[in-house]
């Protein structure tokens, strides 16, 4: 599992992007993860699924709403990934008015996810391979706070936590 200090893994994650706008086509766009992280401080929290009860009820709202907060403490992005496409991610931050605060990544194949070894096993209950829950801060690409849920829990992983790390 992915620790504090190692640098994020090589992986190509996307996204919706809905207008057309600083060089990037409509559609999904795909990013290599390093260069995207590269010189930035980025929060990064990771959910089970888009639409899913926690996730849009709490996990995602506290970051949308603590978007200048992480701004003023030093965060150059926020990052909310999730093993879904591209297309669900952009329609599920539609949804939570996400836009110019928080980018709404899919994992599509759960690469990044299986790379940092914080994978979620829901086969069985029809959500199949997924990401666990968890929230890091990343400096540079590399990996200063991380943040993992027990299984079933949202304890850690919240904005306030992650927040007050970034502030440290």
């Amino acid at each position: 599992m992915i620790k504090v200090g190692d640098a994020l893994p090589a992986a190509s994650l996307s996204e919706f992007v809905a207008v057309e706008g600083n060089g990037c086509s409509l559609g999904p766009n795909a990013f290599d993860v390093a260069k995207e992280a590269a010189g930035k401080t980025v929060a990064v929290f990771a959910v089970p699924g888009a639409f899913t009860p926690t996730c849009s009820a709490k996990h995602l709202p506290g970051f949308v709403e603590k978007a200048a907060e992480f701004k003023a403490a030093g965060v150059d992005e926020i990052w909310c990934l999730s093993v879904n496409d591209a297309f669900v991610m952009g329609a599920w931050g539609q949804d939570q008015k996400t836009e110019g605060k928080v980018r709404m990544i899919g994992d599509g194949d759960a690469v990044f996810a299986k790379a940092t070894g914080l994978t979620l096993d829901l086969n069985g209950k029809g959500l199949g391979l997924r990401s666990n829950r968890y929230s890091m801060l990343v400096k540079d690409g590399k990996v200063v706070q991380l943040n993992v849920e027990g299984p079933g829990k949202f304890e850690v992983s919240d904005a306030d936590t992650l927040l007050k790390q970034a502030k440290a």
